[in-house]
């Protein structure tokens, strides 16, 4: 007989991250919340809600087995689900997810970044607290094997001397006129970046108490270069900051919003390795003899790491979500991990609005 699905499922928001970029042949899917629960056996996905018809129109003539509804609020009292995915724009983050968490399913999958602002991520994670609901924050990075190995060959490298992270797009990275929408890449994609480096240096792969206070990797941000636009000075397009950082002494953020291509990476540079990972590719070095110098080291490629194919980093993380309802595993991207990320780009914006 075949087994019956353990949990309920829903998504608010039904546009790219929450389904259409399921239908983009050239990722790596699934690559939607839709497509990804769709998958999980233990999952069954029984509503959709989005303001926006066209998109649930869409949601709902691939998937008609789920009930769609207009209104979250609906939603919420009609189907309580067990697992309420939010996948709205940031603007609409904090109203919505404290909505979900009042109703208290089992567990809330949150898009990231948690919320515009550190006061409203605090609002976030206090009705979580009040209501006993766990979040779980979509930093997709933190789920994929392909970083996961990077993790792993972090105690080959040495001593970390030094990380550079680059993000690269045509979005501007901040403007003040843009904060109510959270539209710049600041906060958009900046937010995977600071993530990924606080994951690659961190002592822990998760934390599962989400109210434990701990010092953040990275602090004393200092911007030491930035560029405005040509045509709007308001408008920030480039910014390089420097951390500072127990575990490393040189940890450079780079975001470029000048760019015509998309290009997001992180370089970690140890005394006896070294790891380049991003957006389609993976290279791991070590040290041995040189081939050029006698009596010098140098980094060659290290053919003994096996690069996943795949790096599964959707399905994972929905597999993640059930397994910890399971039981058998912690958060891997918890809400604390969330708020650690936007109180480092908050301290960003900060520093940026002191200079417009």
């Amino acid at each position: 007989m075949k087994k019956r699905p353990k949990y309920t499922a829903a998504i608010i928001g039904t546009g790219r991250i929450g389904f259409s970029l399921g239908l983009d042949k050239k990722r790596e899917q699934p690559a939607s919340h839709t497509m990804a629960m769709l998958a999980e056996k233990r999952i069954r996905l029984i509503a959709g809600c989005d303001n926006d018809p066209v998109h649930l129109d869409d949601w709902h003539r691939y998937y008609g087995r789920g009930i769609i509804y207009s209104s979250y609020a609906y939603m919420l009292a009609a189907c309580n689900p067990e697992i309420v995915v939010v996948a709205v724009n940031e603007s609409a983050h904090l109203e919505t997810a404290l909505a979900v968490i009042r109703s208290r399913p089992r567990l809330l999958i949150l898009e990231k970044p948690v919320a515009l602002t550190m006061k409203d991520g605090l609002k976030i994670a206090d009705t979580a607290a009040k209501y006993n609901v766990p979040v779980m924050v979509n930093h997709e990075r933190r789920f994929a094997l392909d970083y996961a190995v990077a993790k792993s060959y972090m105690s080959k490298v040495g001593c970390i001397q030094n990380v550079t992270a680059e993000l690269d797009s045509g979005l501007r990275v901040y403007s003040s006129a843009d904060e109510l929408t959270g539209a710049y890449s600041l906060l958009h994609d900046g937010t995977h970046l600071v993530d990924i480096v606080c994951f690659l240096l961190g002592q822990k792969n998760n934390q599962t108490d989400e109210s434990t206070a701990k010092r953040s990797i990275l602090y004393d941000p200092l911007i030491t270069s930035v560029y405005y636009d040509e045509n709007v000075p308001s408008v920030v397009r480039n910014v390089s900051v420097h951390f500072e950082s127990d575990i490393c002494p040189d940890v450079t953020i780079r975001i470029s919003g000048r760019s015509s291509y998309f290009a997001f990476g992180v370089d970690v540079c140890g005394t006896a390795g070294r790891i380049r990972i991003g957006n389609g590719y993976a290279e791991f070095y070590r040290r041995a003899e040189s081939k050029l110098y006698t009596g010098f080291y140098s980094l060659v490629p290290d053919e003994k790491v096996k690069i996943p194919k795949k790096t599964c980093y959707f399905s994972n993380m929905i597999k993640n979500a059930v397994d910890y309802l399971d039981g058998k595993a912690p958060l891997k991207s918890t809400l604390q991990d969330g708020l650690e990320d936007l109180d480092i780009l908050e301290q960003i914006r900060a520093l940026l609005q002191e200079k417009l």
